[in-house]
């Protein structure tokens, strides 16, 4: 498999973005966006998005250099619509605004509809974070319903992801992000394009049965139909993606999976965020003090294997981005010929 170099293969994508209609800093920033996902271990959220977003972009849905709109404003509630532009690009808008809101007010809730694939959620996180705010945040996802409830037998929502995001004092932030389903569908085209079968427990086929196979979830048969992914945690998981679903679609406006099923490209997500500034409601020394504290009895637990140290959410990004930063990273054949397609839908030769 080749490996690239993260600034390579960003001079390498920017061209394919530009060909869609992106103005050259929106595909910088959306290209940077992909390649720091990739850094941070997320292939499923990096480069190989592109040929999603080139066929979203060729039927329409995805639509270049959009802003957000504001569709009303409390103050210390937005409510926002992306209106159809690259997530990477009007997430970041809505953040930039909830974050401001928060550090004026204390707090801020932020409704954002109609964005195109947001990518990696834990990014937002980050964002909030470095400004020293907490942030939660609750994600739909409509595209295809290719996550089946506990009990199910058959898709019926999106992989919603769920985040929080908490600024640590003198060290990186505690950053959980992760997808409802007990995998990324993203993770299962990598495992799929990579001719690998994944763990048991992770899929259903499109009989509901048990299998290793991640091609269930990324291509149909020859029904159009495809398996699903398992929640994560049986009934646990299951329920906290149905409140991803009820506060990140219904709520937001985004809308919720319901019949019949969409057939186009894009990716809609929808994203409820609560920021909240914590010295508004504790001292920022006794907020520092406690987490520093709990943080530091965490480390101080045993590992369960030997040469397994303990690690809190976050941290292995971090250690894979200084490791792929040095070493660059692979994307595996069928990946990378598929984004070399798309670019030759747009004009783009990268062979």
């Amino acid at each position: 498999m080749p490996i690239f170099q993260a600034e390579d293969l960003k001079t390498k994508i920017i061209p394919i973005m530009r060909a869609t209609g992106s103005s050259e800093a929106e595909a910088l920033r959306v290209c940077t966006n992909l390649i720091q996902a990739n850094l941070k271990g997320h292939d499923s959220h990096g480069a190989g998005m592109i040929p999603r977003y080139v066929e979203s972009f060729i039927e329409g849905s995805l639509q270049p250099n959009q802003t957000i709109r504001v569709m009303s404003d409390l103050g210390s509630m937005l409510v926002l619509d992306g209106q159809q532009g690259f997530g990477q690009v009007v997430g970041e808008e809505a953040m930039a605004m909830g974050i401001a809101r928060a550090k004026k007010l204390g707090s801020c809730i932020v409704s954002l509809s109609r964005a195109h694939h947001l990518g990696r959620i834990g990014h937002f996180a980050e964002m909030a974070a470095a400004e020293g705010l907490v942030s939660i945040h609750l994600v739909n996802v409509i595209s295809a319903p290719v996550v089946a409830v506990w009990g199910g037998g058959i898709g019926r929502h999106g992989t919603n992801p769920f985040c929080i995001g908490v600024p640590l004092a003198n060290r990186a932030p505690f950053i959980l992000d992760f997808a409802t389903s007990r995998s990324a569908q993203g993770k299962m085209r990598v495992a799929h394009n990579a001719g690998k079968e994944v763990s048991p427990g992770y899929l259903i086929d499109q009989q509901g049965k048990p299998t290793n196979d991640p091609g269930v979830v990324v291509k149909p048969d020859s029904a159009g139909n495809l398996g699903a992914l398992m929640p994560f945690g049986e009934h646990k998981g299951s329920g906290l993606a149905i409140a991803c679903e009820l506060l990140g679609g219904a709520l937001t406006g985004n809308g919720t999976w319901k019949p019949p099923k969409v057939k186009k490209r894009a990716i809609w997500n929808g994203m409820l965020s609560i920021l909240i500034n914590p010295i508004s409601i504790n001292s920022k020394e006794q907020f520092d003090l406690e987490t520093n504290s709990f943080i530091e009895w965490v480390y101080q637990s045993p590992a369960s294997e030997a040469g397994v140290p303990v690690m809190l959410a976050g941290e292995p990004e971090q250690k894979m981005m200084a490791q792929r930063l040095a070493d660059g990273f692979e994307i595996d054949d069928t990946t990378w010929q598929d984004i070399c397609a798309a670019g030759k839908k747009v004009g783009v030769n990268l062979n």
